[in-house]
Order: C-alpha cells, then structure tokens, then sequence
C-alpha cells in the first residue's frame, strides 16, 4: 500500500499566496506526495525515486513547479487530472398497488450526470532535468458521471367480475449523462526548450491533456405490467421510460515550450 506524504504550508505575510519552500525533496519509491492547500512548490532539487507520485492540489485551477534541478526515474507521475463525476441517482421505482383494479403508478426520472472537473494548468519552471526511465504529466481532464436510470413502472393490480385489472405505470426516463471536463494546459520554462522536445520524442516525457469522455445517459425505467381480470378484463402495460442524451466530451489541453 502506497503511503501518504502530506505537504504542509509556509504561509506567507501579506497577499502573497501559499508557497511551499524545500532545498531538497525526495520522493521514495511508491510514494505518494500531495501538495495540500499549497499551489507553489519552489525546490532547489527535486528527486521522484521509481513509481512516486506528485500529487498537485486540484482545488486550484493552477499549479507552480519552480525548480533548479529535477531528477526523475522510471514510471514516475505528476498527476494534475481532473475529477470524475459521480452518477446521478436512479428514479425511485412506482407502486404497484395492493387493492384491486387499480392503476400502478410512474417511475421517477432519475437525475443527471455530474461534470468532470477540468485538468489543472500546470506551470514548470526547471533548470536541469535528467529523466532516467519515464516521467508522465497527467493533467487530463475528468469523465462525465453517467445518468440515473429510470425507476420502473409499478404494475397494475388484479382485475375482477366488475371491473378491469389496473394498467401499468411508465417507467421513468433515464437522466442525461455528465459532460467532460476539458484538459489542461502545461507551460514548461527551461533554458533550452529542445531539449524537453528531445525527451518527449525519446518517449521519456509523456504529456496527458485529453477532455474527460462523455458521460453517458442512463437506462430508461421498465414500463409496469398490466393487471390482469377474469374474462379478458386486463389491464395495459405502461410505457418504457425514455432515454436520455449523453454529455459532451472535454476539449484537449495544450503543450507550450518555452525557454527562459
């Protein structure tokens, strides 16, 4: 099990915002560092041992890397992603009703998906970076909730001598799947731009800014059953619930290389 290095704040005086000030950081092999309510990381060395992770602060829109010298080894991450959105809830399911000859009643609608967030824009200043095995950026952006279904129809209660089994209730239609959240955009700052090119072609650098896919729209409820009489005295079923729209897909983020 991975463990969970929390990251305190050094608040600064004034409006500045919180920064956190390391000469030297080191993230151990399986480690798990998240940035707490810090949005600034300035480091005069920066070590991520094999399989470590960076975890940026996903409260913020944007995050800062400032550092001199960063050392990477193999299948490390920064992961600035966004957050997926939770499911909507299903519609709760009609009655079917105990008394005879009398009409189920309708499933509820179930409700929408919620959006995933957007990826964090990400800003990294480095002065010297070695990358000994793979490093991936993740800043893409978080999967649309998919839609509650649709609660089914109650059924009809029975028929009698005198008088028709009850019909069904419809079902309840499904809810609308979440949208995408959008990529972000990383900006990387470094003395010679070619050679974090170098790195990406050499596949040592893997930059993820895809849009969250689309949540996709829930089931409709079943239609209830009809209540069914002596001497064909039935009732009717009632009518599935209808299906809904799936969200929209986030939009790709942007790579920018810049020197400084």
């Amino acid at each position: 099990m991975r463990q969970y290095l929390l990251l305190f704040l050094l608040l600064f005086a004034g409006s500045l915002p919180a920064q956190v000030r390391v000469a030297k950081l080191v993230i151990k092999p399986n480690e798990v560092f998240m940035l707490a309510e810090s949005d600034i990381l300035v480091a005069d060395t920066l070590i991520m041992m094999d399989s470590s992770t960076l975890v940026l602060n996903k409260l913020k829109t944007e995050n800062f890397l400032r550092v001199k010298v960063a050392r990477f080894g193999s299948h490390c991450t920064i992961d600035g992603s966004g957050i997926d959105g939770k499911p909507g809830r299903n519609g709760i399911p009609g009655i079917t009703p105990i008394g005879p000859c009398i009409n189920g009643s309708a499933g509820k609608d179930g409700t929408r998906g919620l959006d995933g967030t957007k990826g964090l824009n990400l800003f990294m200043y480095l002065e010297k970076v070695t990358i000994a095995g793979q490093l991936t950026v993740d800043l893409s952006g978080g999967r649309g909730g998919q839609g509650g279904n649709g609660g089914n129809g109650g059924g009809g209660s029975p028929g009698t001598l005198h008088c028709f089994g009850g019909d069904g209730g419809n079902g309840g239609a499904a809810g609308q799947g979440g949208n995408g959240g959008n990529g972000g955009v990383l900006t990387i700052t470094v003395p010679v731009p070619q050679a974090i090119r170098d790195l990406i072609g050499e596949k040592k650098l893997f930059i993820k800014t895809a849009g969250g896919g689309q949540g996709p729209s829930g089931k409709g409820g079943y239609h209830g059953g009809a209540g069914l009489g002596p001497s064909k005295k039935n009732g009717k079923d009632g009518e599935p619930g209808a299906y809904n729209n799936n969200g929209i897909a986030g939009e790709k983020g942007d790579l920018i290389i810049e020197a400084n």
